[in-house]
Parts: C-alpha cells; structure tokens; sequence
C-alpha cells in the first residue's frame, strides 16, 4: 500500500482524487490545514506528499522549503495558480513535480509511480553504495577503503581504478595495458605488471597473500570484489 499525504483545502477535489486512487493501491490522507500536515509529517511515514500551494494560514512554497529542509519524501505540486514564477520557485526549493490544475486523475497516478520509482531506485543505489568498501572518485583521481584514503602511484592508481570501474568482472591483462597511459607491453614482458598487482593487494588487502579483493583468475587477468 502506498501511502500519501495531501495537503488541499477543496474538499470535493480530495474527496474525488483519494477514491480515484484508492483503487491503485494508495491511501490517501488529507489535510485541509499545512498545520494539520506539517505535525502529522512528524509522526508519520508516508511515501509521497502532494501539496496544494494556495492553503489558509501558510502558502504552499513555505510548507514545501519547510518539508524539503526537514524530511526525506518526494513532493508534487497540484495547484491552479499559473504563473510561471510559482513553479519554477516550487521546483527550485525541491518539489519533484509540478501538476498544474485541472488535471484528469489518471495522470496524477502516473506521476505518483514514476516519481516514486524512480526515488525508491535512487534510495537503493544510495543504500548500494554505502555498503561499498571501496569507493572511486573519477575527479579528484582518489579511491579510498571506509572512508581512508589509499596511496597510490600513478600506476597503481590507473590499474586499480580500472578494476573498480569493472567491478565484478574479468579484466584481463591485455585490457589493462590498452587502457592504461603509464603501461606498455613492455610491462607485460618485465612481469612489472605482477608487481604492481601485489603492491596494491599489500595496500588494500586484510591479509595479501590470501586476497579477498583483487582476485588473480588463472589464465585469464583479475577481479575486482568488495
């Protein structure tokens, strides 16, 4: 069950849209008052908020800055005002949408999944990532171990990087000196390449003779695993 608040003072509006999405699988509360929603936000977990902006006591792009700054919750603006600065305000505080009115329900619906499908993804990925022991950042041309940035040298740093990116998959050795600006062939000949693999596995590793991260896969290159 999805479960949404609403802020809309036009009760016949309200009435209309949470019958009409009830047979979705949402449940509907709403608040007539921006008051009434903002002290039921904090008790209460919703997935989704859908905010009018024109509302007795509190305009609407103060609920949203308000619920923006204190909650984790996607947001949709279903309002008949019409000027252009309003949406644009709404969507620059960090509304996800904006639904101007009138507007057939079945489209509010549609809204409602893809935004929330696409904010679940988004929190999943978040959640991923944080699970990720090793992280790359492409920028600042680091990669760090819980948080704990890892000295590399320039070669280690390219080798290591490549694995990351190509994280869980085989990389072979030929694949590693084709995208490598440090690395030759001549690497390969030298059996420096090896070298290099066993300096990062002493940098990296809990225990580097028994590898858990950077796998040798016998006639084939490495893998990289969190």
């Amino acid at each position: 069950m999805i479960k949404i608040a609403m802020v809309e003072d036009d009760i016949q509006l309200a009435d209309l849209l949470t019958q009409y999405l009830k047979q979705f699988n949402i449940e509907v509360t709403n608040f007539e008052e921006p008051f009434l929603a903002l002290s039921s936000l904090r008790i209460h977990k919703y997935d989704l908020l859908i905010l009018d902006l024109t509302l007795p006591g509190m305009d609407g792009l103060d609920v949203c800055k308000e619920v923006v700054d204190k909650y984790n919750i996607p947001i949709i603006i279903s309002s008949a005002r019409s000027d252009i600065t309003d949406k644009v305000t709404a969507l620059q505080l960090g509304a996800d949408d904006y639904l101007p009115k009138p507007y057939d329900p079945r489209e509010l619906e549609v809204r409602i999944k893809t935004i929330l499908r696409r904010y679940n993804q988004h929190n999943e990925d978040v959640k991923e990532d944080k699970k990720k022991l090793f992280k790359l950042d492409i920028e600042k041309r680091e990669i760090t171990k819980k948080g704990q940035y890892i000295k590399l040298t320039a070669a280690e740093y390219e080798v290591l990087s490549l694995l990351l990116k190509r994280e869980g998959f085989v990389v072979t050795r030929e694949e590693i000196f084709d995208n490598s600006d440090l690395l030759n062939h001549d690497y390969e000949n030298s059996g420096s390449l090896a070298v290099i693999i066993n300096r990062i596995r002493q940098k990296i590793e809990d225990n580097p003779k028994e590898p858990t991260h950077l796998q040798t896969i016998r006639g084939m290159g490495y893998k990289f695993l969190q």
